[in-house]
């Protein structure tokens, strides 16, 4: 005589379902810290909200995490969904979680940065009609914790930016010193001695001088350089070098 053993294995998926189902839902996003820089000046891409809560504010970038994708696909999809951009360089920055960060929907959002070189990219399909770049400085206060997104996201930039060649996703294929150096007082946010860090980034040996000038700062020209990541990927395998500003 046959027995039916199904029963209490169905039993025991509807009880695992139920459990889900008896737990609180709670939205997951991901926003986007998009930096740029335009040759002079550190930048954040930003949009006003079109819809509430807050509407008509500034916000940063981004969307929720859909069913078949994992954080880093969403992260990817929201950028190049609003902005056309990919192939840029990302990383994930922090888990915000507080209970009352958005008042429209329990939401917990992790943050990503994005670092871009302004004049590189047409956005062509941007889909934003509101999206504009800021200047760090004169950056309008954000929604919801956007702000101190923004913060956290500087300051990982800056750490970065002193033990690995991160700038130069910043930066075009060619620049020159001048350039380069603008960019890291952007970065840093303060003032550099050019004769010494010309002499920190030579000691590096990690770029390429062209016998091209950029001749619209000066009639006298400054060289392009460009940054050799094959030669620094090669160094870093060696014992005891380290990109350090």
């Amino acid at each position: 005589m046959k027995t039916n053993n199904s029963a209490p294995v169905d039993d025991d998926i509807n009880m695992q379902l139920n459990y889900y189902q008896r737990e609180d839902q709670v939205l997951l996003a991901v926003d986007c810290i998009i930096f740029g820089f335009d040759k002079k000046n550190l930048k954040v891409l930003l949009i006003k909200r079109n819809f509430e809560p807050e509407k008509g504010k500034w916000s940063l970038i981004g969307g929720f995490l859909k069913k078949n994708e994992n954080l880093d696909e969403a992260a990817v999809r929201v950028l190049n969904t609003l902005t056309g951009l990919s192939n840029v360089y990302m990383e994930q920055l922090y888990t915000y979680s507080k209970v009352d960060r958005d008042p429209g929907q329990r939401t917990i959002s992790v943050a990503y940065y994005a670092l871009i070189n302004v004049d590189s990219h047409q956005f062509d399909g941007i889909q934003i009609d509101s999206a504009k770049w800021f200047k760090l400085k004169e950056a309008p206060n954000l929604i919801f914790d956007h702000n101190e997104m923004i913060e956290k996201a500087m300051a990982r930039l800056r750490r970065r930016a002193m033990t690995k060649p991160i700038g130069f996703e910043l930066l075009p294929d060619k620049f020159t010193m001048r350039q380069l150096q603008n960019l890291y007082e952007s970065i840093l946010g303060k003032k550099l001695d050019k004769r010494n860090f010309i002499n920190k980034i030579n000691s590096l040996d990690v770029l390429i001088k062209l016998d091209e000038k950029d001749m619209t700062a000066s009639k006298k020209g400054a060289y392009f350089y460009v940054f050799d990541k094959d030669k620094y990927e090669k160094k870093v395998q060696e014992e005891g070098f380290s990109f350090k500003l």
